[in-house]
């Protein structure tokens, strides 16, 4: 047991080497004694408890957060991906990277890849490498046309995905949202959209973001939602959308009139898919990731670890809050 006059010259001598990083030699100087004696009180105060040394393996956490969202929502696989102390630039590139190598591990046996849009999207096929394969064909899920972040629309990220493999891709030509239902209902019958449209059902492997309607929201910045629509959208408890499409805190979709005038894949052909990989990046996108884990759109989700760890926060946050309840 330390009597009171060596507990705080343990201390003393703790704070200097663990926390200012000074070596034996130079404590030893300091309090006038031998560089043995400072080791020896150094491990006293790990006997004693005074000092606790915990090793932070962020893998293992990691690793954690992935199994508690598979089977929190019964997914194939959760790919979580440390971006801590990265900017927001850094963090999409390497998200889209740890997406780009997810994939191309995925992709064996297979004959389609359906892409939707979006900023994480742009970024997967910015990282994926160039390598060669035959027989498959790249299929954009969704319209897009303007002049407006031409990027991440869905037929250009098809096409710069294509070339990185070396294999076909098509193209959708008409916008993600028209004006009206029936102009919808006439354009998806033209012979070069209504042949893409039924491709995108054949899919094997479907890649989609994950938006928010109301924070940074692409469609939004391109014009397709008006203050009218998004109030509308936030009255109905919109949270996310899917391939264009938006969906409730449930994950159910929403009945506004804007779902009816997008021209792309349905969520009910996406979840007949065989395997939908979603990417969602940011804090913001907390609820808009539940509600399509919720409405069981994708199989398999690849976030960041900032994302992830709120994710899990929330979940067990919910659930204290239900065994309360009961």
């Amino acid at each position: 047991m330390l009597n009171i006059e060596e507990r705080k010259l343990i201390v003393k001598i703790c704070k200097l080497y663990y926390f200012e990083s000074w070596t034996q030699e130079r404590i030893a100087v300091k309090f006038g004694i031998s560089r043995p004696l400072v080791s020896k009180l150094l491990q006293k105060a790990r006997e004693e408890n005074v000092v606790e040394i915990l090793i932070h393996d962020d893998m293992l956490e990691i690793s954690d957060l992935e199994k508690e969202i598979e089977t929190t929502f019964d997914l194939r696989q959760v790919l979580v991906v440390p971006t801590r102390d990265l900017n927001q630039d850094l963090i999409y590139s390497t998200v889209g990277k740890a997406t780009a190598n997810f994939v191309l591990k995925t992709m064996k046996q297979i004959e389609r890849i359906g892409v939707s849009w979006g900023t994480t999207l742009f970024h997967m096929v910015k990282e994926f490498p160039f390598e060669k394969k035959d027989n498959l064909k790249i299929i954009p899920l969704v319209g897009g046309m303007g002049n407006d972040k031409t990027e991440i629309h869905s037929n250009q990220i098809a096409y710069e995905l294509s070339k990185k493999m070396g294999v076909k891709c098509e193209s959708l030509y008409a916008p993600a949202v028209v004006e009206t239902e029936f102009l919808k209902d006439q354009l998806v019958q033209l012979p070069y959209i209504a042949s893409v449209l039924e491709e995108g059902k054949q899919i094997d492997i479907a890649l989609v973001g994950i938006g928010n309607p109301f924070a940074m929201s692409t469609m939004e910045q391109i014009g397709y939602l008006s203050q009218d629509v998004l109030t509308e959208l936030k009255s109905m408890n919109a949270v996310a959308d899917i391939n264009s499409r938006f969906i409730d805190h449930n994950g159910e979709l929403c009945e506004h009139p804007i779902n009816d005038k997008v021209i792309g894949i349905e969520l009910e052909h996406l979840k007949t898919v065989k395997m939908v990989i979603g990417i969602a990046v940011g804090l913001h996108k907390i609820d808009s990731i539940l509600a399509a884990l919720k409405g069981k759109y994708i199989h398999v989700l690849i976030t960041d670890d900032l994302t992830a760890c709120s994710l899990v926060a929330r979940l067990k946050e919910s659930k204290s809050v239900l065994e309360k309840s009961l």
